[in-house]
């Protein structure tokens, strides 16, 4: 059977000298701290569209990412499926900017990440970002249920 399938991509930049990472305190969707990143367009590699996203929505531009994990969540009703590969690197250049309409980026130290306003899910997001024997995370959802991810 063929579902609709919405791919997405979310990148976190860990800087090597610091350790802090680069997060977003998005406004428009998906409100609260996440790591930046967004939709795969047509015609567009996953990666290419990672480095895409972050440079519109941070300024710098990535290079090297690693694919550290899926996110995916099937819609029990509507039969779609909303994926997001996660990516981490280090190694990035340019000028931060200070945000844009998605929202304010700044950088944080990881310790710090649970205290703050996240995102739905975001703190799932990060067992996956932070845990090297965890890859996947997955749950059925629909509007009655927001679901629960369960993490592999």
């Amino acid at each position: 059977m063929n579902h609709p399938a919405e791919i997405t991509n979310m990148v976190m930049i860990e800087n090597p000298k610091t350790g802090e990472v680069l997060v977003q305190h998005r406004r428009l969707y998906w409100t609260g701290i996440s790591f930046p990143g967004g939709h795969v367009e047509d015609g567009e590699s996953f990666v290419d569209s990672a480095v895409r996203e972050v440079q519109e929505e941070t300024g710098l531009l990535v290079k090297n990412l690693h694919l550290c994990g899926v996110i995916h969540w099937f819609h029990t009703e509507k039969k779609e499926r909303y994926m997001v590969l996660l990516y981490k690197t280090t190694d990035f250049a340019g000028q931060l900017l200070p945000g844009t309409e998605e929202g304010e980026v700044f950088w944080v130290s990881k310790e710090k990440l649970p205290e703050m306003d996240l995102s739905p899910h975001f703190e799932d997001y990060l067992k996956v970002f932070l845990n090297e024997d965890k890859n996947e995370a997955f749950a059925n959802w629909n509007e009655q249920d927001n679901g629960t991810l369960c993490i592999e």
